[in-house]
């Protein structure tokens, strides 16, 4: 899959001598869903200001669709679509004439059918004549947007789309998501509800103090850093581990009545079923069984974490 964003050695120091971004290097694949994880001030708005040409970068170089973003910022700007977290917009404006104003922004004619397919996309043709600052904080969303889907960009970046949204629309918000992409647009998601990204990201980034630590394919994230805990509580204590269950990574609690496994990596379900079959095998008295996998927000905690140690 090529790429669509080519992002090399990116720089940002701002006057007061913050170093908000050091040395980025970041290729975004046409087509996909890109989540980027980081706490607030770990360089992600910065990132997305100097992608979309709203930032000036200290260093580095951005490519957009094979346009370079400063020496063809034209070219490479009308190919990005921009949904910001704040809601930036003339709350005394129309919905309709607000959409076709953003698209008369980058040049584009006037086309009725389109901005119609835009709203109705968004659930928003019946709220056309409305006021934005008569709507719900969802269909302002959904606003911002239309608002960036106007002028048919290929890449749309959303920062932190479902922010202050209740948990119902954030769902219909992710199928949304889901359908641009299936539509073909390239989505760079910024968010702090991790189950977010979770749910929708083909590929995640985390960035942290100006720094990208880690770029992968999610269930690849999830497989190589995740850890599975098995803990398994017994009938009657232990004393000590029996010898049916040596070699095993496991650990026997203070009060004998609990065992427990804890493993990351490829091929611990397999390992999790050979110590369960070998304490069933050893007449281990199983009262309870407990396995859990971590989450993406785990993982996430202990990268950024162990990035702060």
């Amino acid at each position: 899959m090529d790429s669509v964003i080519s992002i090399k050695g990116l720089r940002k120091t701002y006057d007061a001598g913050t170093e908000a971004l050091k040395g980025v290097d970041l290729d975004i694949r046409r087509g996909e869903i890109f989540g980027l994880l980081g706490e607030n001030g770990a360089g992600k708005t910065t990132l997305i200001g100097i992608v979309c040409g709203l930032i000036r970068a200290t260093a580095g170089t951005v490519t957009v669709d094979g346009h370079d973003n400063v020496t063809a910022y034209r070219a490479a700007r009308a190919r990005i679509g921009l949904v910001p977290q704040e809601l930036a917009v003339d709350m005394f404006g129309h919905v309709r004439h607000t959409v076709e104003f953003s698209r008369g922004l980058f040049g584009k004619g006037r086309d009725p059918a389109r901005i119609e397919e835009v709203l109705r996309s968004l659930s928003l043709w019946d709220k056309r004549d409305a006021k934005i600052g008569d709507l719900s904080g969802g269909m302002k969303r959904r606003v911002l947007i239309a608002k960036a889907l106007a002028h048919d960009p290929d890449i749309l970046f959303l920062d932190e789309p479902t922010a202050g949204v209740d948990v119902s629309l954030r769902r219909d918000m992710w199928a949304l998501i889901g359908k641009l992409r299936d539509e073909g647009k390239t989505i760079i998601l910024t968010t702090h509800y991790i189950e977010e990204a979770e749910e929708m990201a083909d590929r995640i980034g985390v960035i942290t103090r100006g720094e990208l630590i880690l770029v992968d394919e999610k269930r690849a994230m999830m497989e190589k850093l995740g850890q599975t805990r098995l803990s398994v509580g017994l009938k009657a204590p232990l004393a000590a581990l029996p010898p049916a269950l040596d070699g095993l990574p496991l650990t026997l609690s203070d009060d004998g009545l609990t065992i427990v496994h804890q493993a990351g990596g490829e091929g611990e379900s397999a390992e999790v079923a050979e110590i369960l079959k070998r304490m069933i095998a050893a007449d281990i008295d199983i009262a309870t069984v407990d396995s859990s996998r971590s989450s993406l927000e785990d993982i996430f905690v202990d990268l950024v974490g162990g990035k702060r140690s």
